[in-house]
């Protein structure tokens, strides 16, 4: 599929939710990773995680679409992710995290409707049902799928976070613009 016809057949609805969006929350188990578990031999949990991924989040915090990371578990490898992607807004350890979500809008002053939350299982349900633009990605459970106002083609930690970023982009009219910077090399801060 050509970039020209990437978000071919997304309706003007979903398009008018995706330029709202001035907060991205992100799940990690199942959106930022493939869901897999990775032992190493002292029973320390490994995950694996998409560079496209990593590389679109940085892009979007330079538009100006603030990035946050909510998660049901505490792992050090995925401690280390958010702190080589810069990402401050991170929560561990999360069972509810309807509660950590109500922070980030009172911290940013956003209204429900301007916050986005890409998941994959139950436990993101519950702030699926309170933000504007609830997205799944691919391999989502069918209840996620349901709530969802856009489902990726892409499947979780495969690059369905940068997809994502890529329809944020492109409802604003950046996406070629951004693009088109890198033609010419790593763009300026």
């Amino acid at each position: 599929m050509t970039p020209e016809h990437e978000f071919d057949g997304i309706s003007a609805g979903v398009l008018e939710a995706a330029c709202r969006v001035s907060l991205l929350i992100l799940d990690v188990d199942g959106v930022l990773t493939d869901c897999g578990l990775y032992y190493d031999a002292e029973g320390k949990v490994c995950k694996r995680f998409h560079v496209q991924d990593g590389l679109g989040i940085w892009i979007a915090r330079k538009a100006g679409i603030h990035v946050a990371v909510i998660t049901g578990q505490a792992v050090a490898s995925v401690d280390a992710r958010m702190r080589d992607l810069g990402i401050s807004d991170y929560f561990s350890g999360c069972s509810d995290k309807r509660d950590k979500y109500m922070e980030l809008l009172q911290k940013y002053s956003l209204s429900p409707d301007q916050a986005a939350y890409v998941g994959d299982d139950w436990v993101d349900l519950p702030v699926m049902a309170q933000v504007g633009f609830p997205v799944a990605v691919a391999d989502a459970q069918p209840e996620v799928r349901d709530i969802a106002r856009y489902c990726t083609r892409t499947r979780g930690g495969n690059g369905a976070v940068r997809e994502v970023i890529r329809l944020l982009l492109h409802s604003r009219g950046m996406l070629r613009q951004l693009a088109g910077q890198w033609k010419e090399g790593l763009p300026h801060e």
